[in-house]
């Protein structure tokens, strides 16, 4: 046992007379026993939180990966965790690479699918809006070290390739007029011009994104079939909301065959703002 002290018993020796024998006394130090040294424990991999508030740039925005720093939410930001998961990478008991096809894709599917739930309003309201699902899965280091997260970020689009510098949370954004109003989707010019760049509404702009027609999931339709379904359906959109029914303008953007492959099987009708 640890600590136990080990204690000699006294020993009394023998005389020829009456004289008893001068004792003596054997003793030791007393020894603790060595307590065993615990093995390491395993230091825990960091984590993700939801509804942490991150600093990224565009280019770390679009990246597979990304730092685990946060800020708070009331300081300027650029992206928002809503959710956050473990990959499922094993298939038929075999452990897939953090960074194989089929895990990416599964994150790729997973986090735009949960985007609506996290900022509110219709799946319109989402289509219409300059708020974007980014996503993130650890390193492969970090995945060799046992970490299996995944990651779901809202960004704020600015541009082409600039993010909105946010204060507050975007939870539940698009849920208030005034959420889909600084939010939503405008653009420089008519999308059909050269100088047409998409802009939130907040900032100054010419046109706007006013309603989605959705086209039927499967292969891409091509763009004669798409010209056919959206010139009826934003025309009429661009009437309903023109101040002279007769004189007013209208333009579509149906998506072309990468934006398909990508997930956008809609059409968004535009029209002067």
């Amino acid at each position: 046992m640890a600590g136990a002290l080990v204690v000699l018993g006294l020993g009394t020796g023998c005389s020829t007379d009456d004289t008893p024998a001068p004792s003596e006394t054997s003793s030791a130090t007393p020894t603790p026993t060595p307590t065993p040294t615990p093995p390491p424990r395993a230091t825990e991999p960091p984590q993700p939180k939801k509804g942490s508030c991150h600093r990224l740039s565009f280019a770390e925005a679009v990246a597979p990966t990304a730092d685990l720093k946060s800020v708070a939410c009331a300081k300027a930001h650029t992206s928002e965790t809503y959710a956050v998961g473990r990959v499922d990478n094993v298939v038929d008991g075999h452990l897939l690479a953090i960074d194989s096809a089929r895990v990416q894709e599964q994150v790729a599917s997973t986090c735009p699918g949960a985007l609506q739930d996290a900022v509110g309003g219709t799946v319109d309201d989402v289509r219409l809006s300059m708020l974007r699902a980014v996503w993130f899965t650890p390193t492969v280091e970090q995945s060799d070290s046992g970490s299996d997260w995944y990651r779901c970020d809202v960004v704020a689009l600015a541009g082409a390739d600039e993010l909105v510098s946010v204060r507050g949370s975007l939870a539940g954004a698009l849920s208030t007029s005034e959420g889909r109003t600084t939010y939503g989707m405008c653009g420089t010019a008519s999308p059909d011009e050269k100088d047409f760049e998409r802009v939130p509404c907040a900032r100054s702009h010419s046109w706007r994104a006013i309603s989605v027609v959705g086209l039927p999931a499967g292969d891409y339709p091509g763009p004669d079939a798409i010209a056919d379904a959206g010139s009826a359906p934003c025309q009429d959109a661009a009437a309903d909301r023109a101040a002279d029914p007769l004189d007013y303008e209208w333009a579509f953007e149906g998506p072309d065959r990468a934006q398909w492959r990508a997930g956008q099987t809609f059409i968004r009708c535009w029209a002067p703002d």
